[in-house]
Order: C-alpha cells, then sequence, then structure tokens
C-alpha cells in the first residue's frame, strides 16, 4: 500500500478574544522594542501561547505583525466639527497629543521595517494613517463649503504633514515632548498663517 502523504497542519481555531488579546501584545512589543528585536519566543512568553501555535497560526513574524495591525483597525474617523476650520484643527491637535506617546512609540518601532516590506506598510496606514486623513477631508472640505477656506489654498494639501512633522521634530531638535502649549503656539505661528485663517 503507498505511503500516504503527510496532511497539512490543522489550524487551531482561537476566539476573537484570544486573537485581539494575542494582537495587543504584539503590537506593545513592537512599541517597546521595535520591529527587529521583536521575536515569536517573545510574543509567546508575553501571552502565555506556544511558539509552534504562532507559527501553525500566522506563519512568520511579519505577517503576524501585519495582522495584528489589521485586526487592530477599523477606528471610525475622529468626528470633529466645532464650526470652524481652527477649531477643528485645535481638537485634531489636542487628540495628536493625547496619543502621541504610544503612536510615536509604535512608528518609532516601525519606521525601518515598512520601508522593506509593503504588507506591514498597508496594515500601519489602515490602523494609524487612514482614519486621521479621512478626518482631516471631512473637516478641510467642511471648511471650504463654509467659505473659510480657498479651495485653491496650496497649504491644504500639507496640513497633515504639519501637524504630524509638530510631534516628531521637537522631540529630535530640543530633546522634549510636544504639550498643548506649544502646539496651540505652532498652530498660531504656522498652521493658521499658512490656510489664512486665524
Amino acid at each position: 500500500m503507498p505511503a500516504q502523504a503527510p496532511s497539512a497542519p490543522r489550524r487551531t481555531r482561537l476566539t476573537p478574544e484570544r486573537e485581539r488579546e494575542l494582537f495587543t501584545a504584539v503590537v506593545d512589543l513592537v512599541r517597546e522594542h521595535g520591529y527587529e528585536a521583536l521575536t515569536m519566543d517573545a510574543v509567546a512568553a508575553r501571552t502565555k501561547a506556544s511558539k509552534a501555535t504562532l507559527y501553525r497560526q500566522w506563519e512568520s513574524k511579519p505577517k503576524l505583525v501585519a495582522t495584528a495591525l489589521r485586526h487592530l483597525a477599523g477606528t471610525a474617523p475622529l468626528d470633529v466639527d466645532t464650526g470652524s476650520l481652527a477649531g477643528d484643527l485645535r481638537r485634531i491637535a489636542h487628540e495628536l497629543i493625547t496619543h502621541a506617546t504610544e503612536d510615536t512609540a509604535l512608528l518609532n518601532g516601525l519606521a525601518h521595517a515598512v520601508t522593506k516590506d509593503a504588507q506591514l506598510w498597508e496594515a500601519l496606514h489602515e490602523l494609524h494613517i487612514r482614519p486621521g486623513l479621512q478626518s482631516l477631508d471631512a473637516v478641510v472640505n467642511r471648511a471650504i463649503a463654509r467659505g473659510e477656506l480657498a479651495p485653491d489654498n496650496p497649504a491644504k494639501d500639507y496640513i497633515v504633514h504639519l501637524l504630524l512633522g509638530a510631534l516628531g521634530t521637537r522631540r529630535l531638535i530640543e530633546n522634549k515632548d510636544i504639550d498643548a502649549e506649544y502646539m496651540e503656539g505652532y498652530l498660531d505661528a504656522v498652521v493658521f498663517p499658512a490656510l489664512g485663517i486665524s
């Protein structure tokens, strides 16, 4: 009788709660140690899972991290509508500061890896970048509809770069975290004049 071909390893079904616990731990480890230093052993130890289970479910570290990012995505865009563009941008800036520490740690942890792995970049974009861009687009479109912002204002396409740039550069240049006072001054001196608002 001919030998039977070995059967493919069977995937164990994890509950949604257990998956979310694993994915949260993976993202936390990236924040803490960076992508390059992340190991399947560390994930197994943090989550009390066997390394064999992790490989059976996700096959590799890149796939596990990308899947974790995708599954933690889906946050609804921030609903910002204060009635004015200046008020909306102040609210968005406040939200950025509130989450700056954890978000910056994640972005820094993945910065090098995403330049080499399109799947990781796409997952990071879904989790952190796309919801923010959707919120900002809504804010800008309302400001144009209200007549506050000229549709051909060239600075409107760079608002997100201006806001996110402030988060990273203060630490680099001054070795200080961004705070509400700094961001208020930055908005008044840089962002609002570029947009022609006050």
